[in-house]
């Protein structure tokens, strides 16, 4: 998906930029970048590779040699950025977090406007975030080019924007991804991960509204433009992708995955020996669930981390599968024998989450049950780039419903997404079944609204029930 924090300091700010960056390193798997301001030398920037190495490594000669007293730093999962464009609006680095359903016709239009060309990646598409910067650009000033921006795109797309007067900061439309301020005493700093800033002395100052543009300076934060009425914040990021010491308005990840646990313990009636969590979102799920059922929390394997990167980071999936199952060390004495409960964040394609049911069958479980902590995938997220599946169809449940409903047919799919109704009952059936799971039941979508506390209407669910 990608992360971001930036820094306005009245000091150099290239410490407090590096650190902060790195604090964001889960959110994106491919590509990081930093770039400054100061007066004394203009802009400087950076860009590196991140799939084999930590974002400290790559980066630890710049951090040396980059000076300035704004800057902004970017962890990406695709696209090289922050950007250094030139155009009327004078020099600015651009970096965003979101995701572009209409690149082709936004490319069309610019265009027809005048735009001569766009530079191609490897894989031959466009840099979104260049994208973004051609949008804004068509506009006499900035504000009215990245609200301009945010009308065109279809999809979500947050945007900051280093200047020599300040950092543009704007949340997306429906504020899908949080944005939040920190303060201190001379330097004022934008991030997606709230505790990001905590342990380089800031305190928390405010969230962006949804669709709010502010401009953020070493003397403080002023809103341009004011946000919207409308929210649909992404639960996902609660229920896994966000880190679990973050909140986003006002709610801790931690405590909301403690609440999940304990309301999936709630619906279940199995008496397993002990309760597990995937490392690592699975854990604080299963830490609720043991905490609400009484039943013995315990790591039956351990995530070896030191050395090997995230299972999704590499592009081939034969690669993936086997990082994944490497990372996990059995612990045979907590295992053997014994009748384990295992809560993982959810399930997409199912490959890992079976992988490691035979893993662990194979180190001696007498039973593996399994508790997803959120409802049934059906739909592939339209608004940020969760995944690199190119098909709805690499979801176990639309191969599940394939299967039981034929080629061809006109699906109801919102009888998957009922746990009421006899098609989701058999399509669940059909997936514990084919994953070898001794059970499996879902969170139920009301449960899992419950956990986070939100009132629904503020929350995108879109990726279980389709409802934009």
């Amino acid at each position: 998906m990608g992360g971001f924090f930036a820094v306005a300091s009245k000091k150099d700010c290239v410490f407090d930029l590096f650190f902060g960056t790195d604090y964001h390193s889960h959110l994106g798997t491919r590509r990081a970048g930093m770039a400054v301001y100061s007066k004394e030398k203009g802009f400087d920037r950076a860009i590196h590779n991140i799939e084999n190495s930590p974002f400290r490594t790559k980066f630890d000669k710049d951090v040396n040699e980059m000076t300035g007293n704004l800057g902004v730093g970017c962890i990406s999962d695709y696209e090289p950025q922050p950007l250094l464009v030139r155009s009327h609006h004078g020099t600015y680095a651009i970096s965003t977090v979101g995701k572009i359903n209409n690149t082709d016709e936004i490319v069309k239009k610019i265009f027809s406007m005048g735009h001569s060309h766009f530079l191609e990646m490897s894989g031959g598409d466009i840099n979104a975030t260049e994208l973004v910067a051609a949008i804004i650009n068509q506009k006499e000033n900035l504000i009215e080019g990245i609200q301009f921006a945010q009308e065109l795109i279809d999809g979500s797309m947050t945007i900051l924007l280093l200047t020599d007067k300040g950092i543009y900061a704007a949340r997306d439309k429906m504020g899908r991804t949080p944005v939040a301020v920190g303060k201190k005493e001379d330097a004022y700093c934008i991030a997606f991960e709230s505790f990001a800033y905590l342990n380089l002395g800031y305190l928390p100052e405010r969230e962006l509204g949804p669709g709010e543009i502010v401009i953020v300076t070493p003397e403080g934060i002023r809103t341009l433009a004011k946000p919207g009425e409308e929210m649909k914040i992404c639960t996902f990021l609660w229920v896994y992708y966000g880190y679990p010491s973050s909140s986003y308005e006002g709610i801790s990840v931690e405590q909301m995955r403690y609440n999940c646990g304990s309301l999936l313990a709630k619906r279940d009636d199995v008496k397993p020996d002990i309760v597990a969590g995937v490392p690592d979102s699975g854990i604080a799920h299963a830490i609720g669930y043991s905490n609400e059922s009484g039943i013995p929390f315990s790591r039956p394997f351990i995530k070896y981390t030191p050395t090997w990167p995230r299972s999704f980071m590499p592009t081939i999936q034969s690669q993936r599968k086997m990082i994944a199952k490497m990372k996990l060390i059995p612990v045979h004495d907590l295992i053997q024998d014994k009748s384990l409960l295992l809560i993982d964040d959810s399930i997409v394609r199912g490959t890992q989450l079976s992988e490691t049911t035979e893993f662990l069958y194979q180190s001696g479980a007498k039973e593996v049950h399994i508790r997803p902590a959120c409802p049934p995938i059906m739909y592939a997220c339209k608004y940020l780039n969760f995944s690199r599946s190119t098909s709805e169809m690499d979801l176990i449940t639309r191969r599940t419903i394939k299967e039981l409903e034929g080629e061809g047919k006109n699906v109801n799919l919102s009888a998957y997404s009922n746990p009421e109704t006899a098609e989701y009952q058999e399509m669940v059936k059909r997936i514990g079944v084919k994953l070898n799971f001794t059970t499996l039941r879902y969170h139920r979508l009301d449960d899992m609204i419950a956990a986070v506390g939100i009132d629904r209407s503020k929350l995108c669910t879109y990726c279980w029930d389709g409802k934009e």
